[in-house]
């Protein structure tokens, strides 16, 4: 693993707002011209920021995170947490790329289920404060290189 303190933090309270639902936080270190791709949403990029927007102040509404697992069990309190598995930052500058594969586990009344998928995150200071500019992301598993014959 690479390590650069400064974009690992930066990065580590970026994803930590999102599992929060924090969305000032979110705001503060992501770019307002965001463009991502987030292969279980769509197969198009997205761009902006006012998905994230609804989808964190849904979650928050349900007391979930978003790309978390969720129990229908109501008397049993979920937690979540995140890690960051072969973590690689390259710096340039006032350019940074951080890829890794992000781990989701999430505690549920059968036990601990973990979702992952693979994440590129390219950030960049602007007036003196990081950003994300871009984010991709990609199956941590191995998908066909060709789509199934039914997909349109």
């Amino acid at each position: 693993m690479s390590h650069d303190p400064e974009i690992y933090t930066f990065l580590f309270n970026h994803i930590e707002s999102i599992m929060n639902n924090e969305v000032d936080a979110y705001h503060a270190s992501t770019a307002k011209d965001l463009t991502l791709y987030e292969w279980f949403v769509s197969p198009h990029r997205i761009d902006g920021i006012p998905f994230h927007d609804f989808m964190m102040e849904s979650a928050a509404t349900r007391g979930s995170v978003f790309g978390a697992e969720t129990s229908d069990d109501d008397s049993f309190p979920s937690k979540t947490r995140f890690d960051f598995a072969n973590l690689h930052i390259q710096r340039y500058g006032d350019t940074a790329i951080a890829s890794y594969t992000l781990m989701l586990s999430t505690s549920l009344p059968t036990g601990v289920k973990v979702v992952a998928h693979n994440e590129s995150r390219v950030i960049v200071k602007i007036d003196g404060d990081w950003q994300v500019v871009h984010c991709h992301k990609s199956p941590a598993w191995n998908a066909p290189h060709q789509p199934p014959e039914n997909t349109p």
